[in-house]
């Protein structure tokens, strides 16, 4: 079956590299005149993202894009100034002569230097939501990531990801995180450009990813275009960057949660064209559980039993041109030993690589990925049997665009192989087991265009799962309105399908065994409709239904609002079936198939309102994020909340610079959250034994199981969640080359004891992280 989808990948790899081709051949002929070309740092010849391209006395400009890139088509012929401007460069002019239906190659060297940084932010910003629909997506560079307070005396991603609008996390420990309704496993994340099946350590201070080596984050929460596909509820694409071409560098540092060690250089020297040939290894290491049980003794005697190391390291071969290839390759790891667990690990490794190609007369961008991995998570705990789940994948991407004047086109081939290997048991310790080979192949067309005030950005993705012989069309569209200078209005919407489904319920408090399956075969026929109405189930795939609007609004030059309305059908889900009470064999034929299937297929919607409010000048950054959100399930039965349904959640973080050249930063973070649904006990009983048959003796028996009477699902609220944070981050330079960065933060100021869970059998009951201050030292040198 899997070689069967190979050769069909290799046929269509073919057809849709000679649309491409045509493609980019008659929008060459379209243009008047184009220059392109990459804009890098003159000292190490990184990109430099976001700046601002202009033809100076015209309205020809652009953004770079995250690797430096910017196209100027449609330009009429004639002698031009091309003006080149970003934060901490000095501008950059030279003279261009633009000629009818030739393509201009200008690679752009920027000199370090600061430009005044209000203005930057504002054009940066502004350009964006001028020339792009941007619906529910927000881009997160390093400096975003320590404006948050260092938890653990570390920033990272995850920590600046549970301030973001619509997302919701259960807890500090074990919690992952999930997006406008969507569950973990609806989630795409990509490192670049490979699928990372678990990005998040079970301590849920701390992702798989190391802040010093991304270049960017972008996260779209719903409406995404035909670019994305395989999940059907958010996207995560982060990008690291290039190893130095400057010289031998690096950073190290240290905390009471762990340490880190970054090294980065060139091999041999840079070409004439500044391209050359760099490294980049980085490394972090968690020594929570020794630390903890000498600083943090007060929380647990035993300490905190989070563990895990992630490696990454990346070779970069960059041409003069722009064309570049970079190998990757990647370790992460975790174990914990949770209360009542003798241990839980998963592993991740893999690699893969990215290129650029830059066809010498033509204005198309070619990029691609390729990538292979294994992930797998294993659960042994006392009594029960062992549990595991495995992953063994490849990724194969290979994308083209293509800038006409304002308009933009982009389309592409993608293919995704998965091999899982899975193995649980149920209610009823009936072993549950799945091997299965798949393949996905999936094209996409996407294009923006701009008519006076209108941006309209129409996508359509073809999926085809071969596992399921089955395409799935999913047309896709985003419109953007410029009302007038300050307001612009935003909607967007489309169809979305996956064939992955995660190893747990989303009815489960406490996710620890967080494994993957492809759709499952033996899930039920029918489903009966929350209007009685019977409805076929036709397919294992989980699909959904998104539609986003929206407007953002410019207060003043410096404070922007941006308020979206969304709701998402999710069409069919499939989950673990924890009403199963007979097993699914030809005796039981005529028992519901609720009651004897593995797997049940559920519908429901999420929908919400999220405002962000956002300040930001030289010294002062302001972030107000408040979402009010609705996710309710229908599992043939019954609506009923799932356990990450937070009704009301505020994010208030603000950051402040201070001292001479602004080298101190002081940040507060203050979250709170409306109550999380469970299920209560309503009472306890003792179990009749039946081991024995009739001669059980069920009078004086004294089974040893605890039987407990639990209450309507999810029918009951946990406690409102709150927690400030604080921090403060200090940078000395050393020398030429060295700088030291200490920080010191405290996370949960006031210690508010916040719930995790409660053992329902001994009433004892779990907090999350209380009072817990912390402080850490980098040295970049």
């Amino acid at each position: 079956m899997q070689g069967c989808g190979f050769r069909r990948l290799i046929s269509a790899r073919k057809q849709w590299l000679l649309c491409a081709i045509l493609i980019g051949q008659v929008a060459t002929g379209w243009a008047q005149g184009t220059v392109k070309g990459f804009v890098s740092a003159e000292k190490d010849g990184a990109p430099v993202l976001f700046a601002a391209v202009v033809l100076e006395g015209t309205t020809f400009g652009v953004s770079t894009d995250i690797q430096g890139y910017y196209s100027l088509s449609k330009v009429p012929a004639g002698l031009y100034t091309l003006v080149v401007s970003s934060v901490e460069f000095k501008p950059y002019r030279t003279e261009i002569e633009i000629r009818d239906d030739r393509v201009l190659t200008r690679n752009i060297l920027l000199e370090p230097g600061l430009i005044e940084l209000e203005s930057a932010v504002v054009s940066t910003e502004r350009g964006e939501q001028l020339n792009t629909v941007r619906m529910s997506v927000e881009s997160i560079q390093p400096a975003d990531i320590k404006r948050i307070p260092s938890l653990g005396g570390t920033p990272d991603l995850v920590q600046v990801l549970q301030t973001l609008p619509g997302f919701v996390s259960t807890g500090d420990q074990g919690g992952q995180l999930y997006i406008r309704g969507g569950s973990p496993v609806q989630n795409k994340v990509l490192l670049d450009g490979m699928i990372i099946y678990n990005a998040f350590h079970s301590i849920g201070l701390f992702s798989v990813f190391d802040t010093d080596i991304i270049s960017n984050a972008d996260i779209y929460t719903g409406g995404f275009s035909g670019r994305y596909g395989g999940r059907i509820s958010s996207i995560m694409d982060v990008s690291t960057r290039d190893g130095s071409l400057a010289g031998l560098s690096g950073r190290i540092g240290a905390s009471p949660f762990g340490s880190k060690l970054l090294i980065e250089g060139p091999l041999g020297k840079r070409n004439e064209r500044g391209g050359g040939t760099s490294f980049l290894l980085s490394g972090k290491r968690s020594y929570l559980e020794q630390s903890s049980k000498l600083l943090y003794g007060y929380i647990d005697d035993e300490g905190l039993p989070f563990n895990f190391t992630d490696l990454y390291g990346k070779l970069t071969f960059a041409g003069g041109t722009g064309s570049r290839i970079s190998l990757f390759g990647f370790s992460f790891n975790d174990d914990v030993s949770y209360q009542a667990l003798s241990n839980l690990d998963w592993s991740n490794v893999g690699g893969g690589g990215q290129f650029i190609v830059v066809p010498t007369g033509s204005a198309v961008l070619i990029k691609g990925n390729f990538a292979s991995s294994r992930y797998r998570i294993d659960l042994e705990e006392e009594g029960v049997p062992d549990r595991y789940s495995q992953v063994n994948g490849f990724n194969f991407g290979l994308n083209f665009k293509y800038v006409l004047g304002d308009d933009e086109a982009r389309y592409g081939i993608q293919a995704v192989g998965l091999r899982t290997d899975f193995k649980t048991f149920n209610a009823l310790g009936v072993t549950v087991e799945q091997t299965e080979n798949t393949t996905e192949l999936a094209g996409y067309f996407d294009y923006k265009l701009q008519r006076g005030p209108w941006i309209l950005n129409p996508s359509i993705r073809i999926q085809y799962y071969s596992s399921l012989a089955k395409f799935s069309p999913e047309p896709r569209l985003g419109v953007k309105y410029k009302a007038s200078e300050r307001l612009r209005l935003k909607a967007a919407g489309g169809l979305y399908s996956q064939n992955l489904i995660s190893a747990n319920s989303d009815r489960d408090v406490v996710n620890l065994f967080y494994g993957f399956l492809s759709g499952p075969s033996n899930l039920q026929d029918e489903l009966i409709g929350p209007d009685g109405e019977i409805q076929e189930v036709n397919h294992s795939l989980q699909t959904a239904a998104h539609a986003v609007g929206g407007f953002e609004y410019d207060l003043t030059e410096r404070i922007n609002v941006n308020i979206e309305a969304y709701t998402k059908w999710f069409t069919q889900l499939t989950n673990s079936n924890r009403n199963k009470l007979f097993p699914d064999t030809y005796e039981f034929a005529s028992v519901p198939e609720s009651q004897r299937k593995d797997f049940i297929v559920e519908t429901g919607r999420a929908e919400g309102v999220d405002v962000v409010v956002k300040y930001e000048d030289k010294l002062n950054y302001l972030w107000l994020v408040y979402s009010l959100g609705n996710v309710d399930r229908w599992d043939g039965f019954r609506w009923y909340d799932p356990v990450f349904d937070r009704r009301h959640n505020v994010n208030l973080l603000a950051s402040r610079k201070f001292g001479p050249k602004a080298k101190t930063e002081v940040s507060a973070r203050w979250n709170l959250g409306s109550g999380l649904p469970f299920t209560q006990t309503q009472g306890y009983y003792q179990p009749v034994g039946i081991s024995d048959g009739i001669d059980e003796n069920y009078v004086n028996g004294n089974p040893l199981e605890l039987g407990i009477v639990y209450a309507d699902l999810n029918a009951g609220r946990l406690p409102v969640y709150h927690r400030l944070d604080l921090s403060v981050r200090r940078t000395w330079k050393l020398g030429e080359r060295i700088e030291l960065d200490a920080n010191a933060s405290i996370t949960n100021v006031y210690s508010r004891a916040n719930i995790f869970y409660i053992n329902r059998v001994t009433g004892e009951r779990v907090d999350q992280l209380p009072f817990l201050p912390s402080a850490g030292v980098d040295m970049k040198f």
